[in-house]
């Protein structure tokens, strides 16, 4: 037995993990595209377009990578995510529709990238561990994840913001006595450039992956490919359905998973209604990224000490105290109520991941995260949409400042009351129609 971060897969895992989603264009994710020419109602177009694309991709991908091997799947998502941000790294401001046309095909090389890396990622480390090493280790690989993600959070978030700021750039070039001027026409790609030579580094890392040698007798070599993802999707959503542990585990984290990522989407509108500086989102950021330091290690010890509803609890005492202390926007402390719940998203991450490697076979284990990936998505773009079609209803022909703020402040609430009906809707399913008596 090897020691868990001598194998080879696992510290490729982690390295992968950090540049393939510490993205340095992530603090200044909306005001780069309207810098670029387009407008929001085209930043909207083209997150749905990315939604999409990953709920369509997202199963498929993951039965892929069961039969091909997880790491061609790897290859590719890296591959295509150099493209993706190389095409709008260089690209030219001389024709708005081309522009509009060119982030097109970021948000849908995007999405197949995310979707192509969701399960196959997870899946070769788990098999690694399983095979050379002790699976009883793979809360303690999470936890080092996290920690290591964390830290390419915070360095992402404080030089991307910093290097797309032109004044800070000069401030900072005259302190070492360079007298250069920017633009931000000039620095705006700048968070770009350094992403793409994380997309470079993640290309290199997954090359020097290797899949793990795998049992004839998991699949039928003889059946064409296509024959056999549809096959293995079909064979893996019955056993998450037959399966009350599993299905459990996605649906509750598919509610937390979707609730708290449209508010870290909206994050920015909150900051600006409790009064904080726009200078100070970075920084808080790359406060949130600090706690992947420390709640991973009490993740692990809540998984491997107590029950699975203890961690489930846990989770929805901090997202529901942080989603309704949120509604009440304190200027400045409410900055407190947001970190509760961007802590309970670090927690969700981790139960998820933990649960469900521990229960699904290695030979679908790609496909049901897969399926993992896709409920997320599913839950996230439905609430984006109903969310939009509140503000739509809710929204008076004034286009102020204030009177954005005041829509959003009114409708916030709408957040902890839908966690609340669907987790009690969740938790009826769970104990009249799912729980089975079992060790789980």
């Amino acid at each position: 037995m090897i020691p868990t971060f001598s194998i080879p897969n696992i510290r490729l895992f982690i390295a992968f993990k950090v540049f393939f989603n510490s993205r340095f264009y992530y603090p200044v994710f909306t005001i780069l595209f309207l810098d670029f020419g387009l407008t929001v109602a085209q930043f909207s177009i083209l997150n749905a377009v990315w939604a999409a694309t990953i709920v369509l991709a997202e199963v498929p991908s993951g039965a892929l990578a069961d039969i091909v091997g997880r790491k061609r799947l790897l290859v590719f998502a890296t591959f295509i995510m150099i493209i993706e941000i190389g095409i709008i790294s260089f690209i030219p401001k001389i024709n708005p529709s081309l522009i509009f046309f060119v982030f097109l095909i970021n948000r849908i090389l995007s999405g197949l990238a995310e979707a192509a890396a969701s399960g196959a990622d997870e899946a070769i480390a788990y098999d690694s561990l399983a095979q050379k090493g002790d699976v009883q280790q793979w809360g303690r690989v999470l936890e080092i994840l996290m920690r290591f993600q964390s830290i390419g959070f915070i360095i992402a978030m404080s030089v991307g913001a910093a290097v797309y700021d032109p004044n800070l750039l000069e401030k900072i070039c005259g302190f070492f006595g360079f007298a250069i001027a920017f633009s931000q026409e000039t620095t705006m790609r700048f968070p770009l450039y350094l992403t793409f030579i994380l997309a470079i580094c993640a290309f290199i890392t997954t090359l020097r992956m290797e899949d793990p040698v795998k049992d004839p007798d998991l699949s039928d070599t003889k059946k064409p490919q296509v024959l056999q993802a549809f096959s293995l999707t079909l064979k893996a959503g019955l056993w998450i359905i037959k399966t009350p542990f599993a299905f459990s585990i996605i649906l509750f984290g598919m509610l937390f998973d979707g609730i708290i990522r449209i508010v870290i989407t909206l994050s920015s509108q909150y900051y600006r209604v409790i009064e904080l500086p726009e200078s100070t989102f970075g920084i808080i950021g790359s406060l949130v990224a600090m706690f992947g330091l420390v709640i991973p290690k009490m993740a692990k010890k809540i998984a491997e000490n107590h029950t699975p509803a203890y961690a489930l609890w846990i989770t929805t005492g901090l997202s529901l105290t942080g989603l309704t202390l949120m509604s009440f926007f304190w200027p400045y402390a409410g900055l407190i109520p947001a970190l509760i719940t961007f802590c309970a998203m670090y927690f969700t991450g981790f139960f998820v991941s933990f649960y469900i490697n521990q229960v699904a076979s290695s030979d679908q284990r790609a496909t049901v995260l897969s399926f993992k990936g896709l409920a997320y998505n599913i839950s996230y773009g439905i609430l984006g949409v109903l969310y939009a079609l509140l503000l739509k209803i809710k929204k008076p022909g004034i286009h102020t400042e204030s009177v954005e703020n005041t829509l959003f402040i009114d409708t916030f609430s709408g957040f902890p009351i839908t966690f609340v009906f669907w987790f009690l809707i969740l938790l009826a399913v769970y104990y009249f129609g799912l729980k089975k008596p079992s060790k789980q």
